[in-house]
């Protein structure tokens, strides 16, 4: 039996993102267990930029560690998320901050299939929820088997609307099925499947999931995007994910060799400007 894991970055118990996560799992025609985890009520601290992780575990004892090895333990993914001021919940940034730990698991997790759903109110104002959620997907080493935006402010609004059903009965089926040809899809990046770019100048593109440079290109009145990711590109091949995780350890030794350079500067910015104290500092004083 499979092992589906659902991340669900909503607060609201029973709202619309947790209903398409179970509605999704109804479908999913392979027999299945669903484990859920509920993004805002886990305890997730701010990565302290420490890269102990990238040698060994990271030092916070919070939740993270528990979500990791859920996801270690699955053999898919579900990713749904609601959309607050034109993005995801803070939850999942919350998670991705300290998606340097996912870097050893890349053996374990690399092309694990995974579908994500975005959940807005009002349509056409997801602002770049879904792409929140793809590169999520693609930074936990997951293979996107599709993503989909669906509109539902009340709980429950969400499956009032039919084709919502058809898209999440869509994705259920996608989850364990064949990996998606994007070079089919004109309007997407050939490279990962993403549908955002970012214009640079005439022609000249970049897509917002995976970062691969590119141009667009119109024939008869039909507009496509040819990409060229660089060869080592860690989005998109587990060997490239590996020697991004190298650089990242070799930035160890890179400070250590210009430590006293880069203390230098650091120290004349030093004693500039004043902070606004935290409560909790002023307590301490």
């Amino acid at each position: 039996m499979q092992k589906v894991l659902a991340l669900v970055g909503s607060p609201r118990k029973l709202g619309n993102s947790e209903l398409i996560a179970k509605q999704i799992s109804r479908h999913i025609p392979e027999p299945h267990s669903l484990l859920l985890i509920r993004l805002p009520q886990m305890d997730i601290g701010p990565c302290l930029a420490c890269y102990t992780c990238l040698f060994d575990t990271c030092p916070q004892q919070d939740d993270f560690s528990e979500i990791v090895e859920a996801l270690l333990e699955s053999d898919a993914l579900i990713l749904v998320a609601p959309t607050y001021l034109l993005s995801a919940n803070a939850s999942l940034k919350k998670l991705m901050d300290r998606g340097l730990s996912f870097y050893p698991h890349f053996q374990r997790l690399w092309d694990k299939p995974a579908v994500a759903v975005a959940v807005a109110g009002i349509p056409g104002m997801e602002g770049y929820t879904k792409l929140c959620l793809e590169s999520a997907v693609r930074l936990m080493g997951g293979q996107l088997k599709g993503s989909e935006v669906v509109y539902g402010a009340l709980p429950g609004e969400v499956f009032m609307n039919h084709e919502n059903l058809q898209v999440v009965e869509t994705l259920a089926k996608a989850l364990f099925g064949p990996a998606p040809d994007w070079q089919a899809s004109p309007w997407r990046c050939p490279a990962c499947g993403g549908d955002t770019f970012r214009f640079l100048a005439p022609h000249q593109v970049r897509c917002m999931t995976c970062s691969s440079p590119g141009k667009v290109q119109i024939s008869n009145g039909s507009i496509s995007f040819a990409v060229d990711p660089p060869e080592d590109h860690f989005f998109l091949t587990l060997e490239g994910a590996r020697r991004h995780l190298e650089w990242l350890r070799g930035m160890k030794q890179r400070f250590l060799e210009k430590k006293r350079e880069l203390k230098d500067i650091c120290l004349d910015y030093r004693n500039e400007g004043e902070w606004l104290q935290s409560r909790q500092e002023k307590k301490a004083m």
